[in-house]
């Protein structure tokens, strides 16, 4: 489960990452309660609005943050952009202590970090493939997952409880001083130690990773199944903030429900660390138990109760999207990895600039348990886009020994050899498996 620790680069990366993501939830629990209770009057509506103006910069600039990734140095891209997003930290941190924000300036600040985080996700999701071998990859991604989801178990909570003792700026300005770990891990990583990337040959073109992508029509499936989910299915700000209001409570209750929603997650992405490899089928049912989960959620009579079904939320969409996370990287050319996780997080993070404003009107309308509802049945959809799609492929096949058994198939991706990575010892001490019918030939002769 933990086998990426056994590299020093990325459990520097780890550290500073778990830091600085403990910093990040705080902020964006901070961000989501100032808008609906001091910049508003409890309008989902408007944290809708935010929501899609955070995420609209990387769907809008998808091609050109995929090329940088893949074009500069990812460690040092990633030092800029963490020194911005801790500089924005502290300009909204003050004006909200000076009680001068307002809805427009806050407005503005959503499209800055959005902007910002546009070109840090696809560098911080590729530069991962930087610390670790191929063959860790999957795991890494998955501990990765583990970091962000324990970090949101402690972060939420805290800025419920900093909230209501010392005010939302605070939270602010705390997020700033984590952002340091992360500078500072980035500066201990040991770049003598870092894989060789891989670069495609010929000049990089912005379109190839498009290309790439629709050749691959499981890719092609599994950022469908991303999108709805992204869209309709993840605006859990507005989900756990109008429920908290509904069942009577402050800030800190809505800090609590998504610590506990983290609980579930944090299971998700340290079961998914176990598994040997991320499969596409896996991301499939992870879509299934999340449309359940979610269902269930909206009927639940008392905060306790949905509380307890969050935990299920999370360990299903953590599930689907650490494994449809490792399955993009693992499975794609190396030389294209920057430009096709770019678009990958476009397609998540891109689809709530469509998706949270109509969960947020959704909300204001019809109340909070419709737009849960919402979610679910994008969900079921996402889920059905994909059992489709596995019938159709014939990767399901009839067991002949028994009757009414199914397996599934998928083919393995080919495990692309770079040329710095080959090796004449390598080649000559490298068993090739022989057919065998071809195999019992050899022996005959031999004999």
């Amino acid at each position: 489960m933990f086998r990426s620790f056994s590299v020093f680069n990325y459990r520097v990366w780890f550290i500073g990452a778990l830091v600085s993501n403990i910093g990040a939830w705080m902020q964006a629990t901070a961000l989501s309660w100032v808008v609906l209770t001091q910049l508003t009057d409890n309008d989902a509506g408007a944290m809708g609005i935010t929501m899609a103006l955070q995420f609209a910069p990387p769907l809008l600039l998808v091609g050109v943050t995929g090329w940088v990734a893949d074009r500069f140095d990812r460690r040092k891209l990633l030092m800029l952009t963490q020194s911005l997003l801790l500089i924005v930290g502290v300009i909204i941190g003050v004006l909200l202590l000076l009680d001068i924000m307002t809805l427009p300036m806050m407005y503005g600040f959503a499209i800055v970090l959005g902007l910002i985080s546009a070109f840090d996700n696809p560098s911080r999701q590729a530069f991962v493939s930087d610390l670790v071998s191929r063959e860790n990859a999957s795991n890494a991604v998955a501990l990765n997952a583990a970091s962000f989801n324990g970090a949101r178990m402690i972060g939420p909570a805290v800025a419920g409880v900093v909230i209501v003792a010392v005010g939302t700026g605070w939270v602010f300005l705390v997020n700033a001083v984590t952002f340091i770990a992360m500078i500072v891990a980035l500066m201990l990583i040991r770049t003598d130690q870092l894989i060789p990337r891989v670069h495609a040959p010929g000049a990089a073109r912005l379109a190839d990773g498009f290309r790439y992508v629709g050749k691959r029509p499981d890719l092609m499936v599994a950022f469908a199944m991303v999108f709805l989910l992204g869209a309709f299915g993840m605006n859990f700000p507005i989900f756990a903030s109008t429920m908290a209001l509904e069942f009577g409570q402050e800030a800190d209750g809505y800090g609590l429900l998504s610590s506990i929603l983290a609980i579930g997650s944090l299971i998700g992405a340290l079961m998914a660390a176990r598994r040997d490899r991320a499969r596409i089928r896996m991301v499939i049912l992870g879509t299934l138990m999340f449309a359940v989960a979610a269902t269930v959620s909206a009927f639940m009579p008392n905060y306790w109760l949905y509380a307890l079904t969050l935990m299920l939320t999370g360990f299903a969409v953590v599930t689907t999207l650490t494994t449809a996370n490792g399955y993009v990287q693992t499975t794609t050319d190396p030389a294209l990895r920057g430009r096709v996780l770019a678009l990958y997080m476009a397609i998540l993070m891109g689809g709530t600039p469509l998706g949270a404003p109509i969960v947020g009107w959704v909300a204001d309308a019809y109340g909070p348990r419709a737009a849960i509802l919402l979610g679910a049945i994008a969900a079921f959809v996402a889920f059905a886009v994909g059992a489709v799609w596995l019938l159709a492929s014939g990767r399901v096949s009839r067991t002949e020994s028994r009757r009414f058994h199914l397996t599934v198939g998928e083919t393995r991706p080919l495990a692309v050899v770079p040329p710095e990575a080959f090796s004449d010892e390598l080649a000559s001490t490298t068993p090739i498996r022989l057919p065998d019918d071809e195999r019992e030939r050899m022996r005959k002769r031999a004999v």
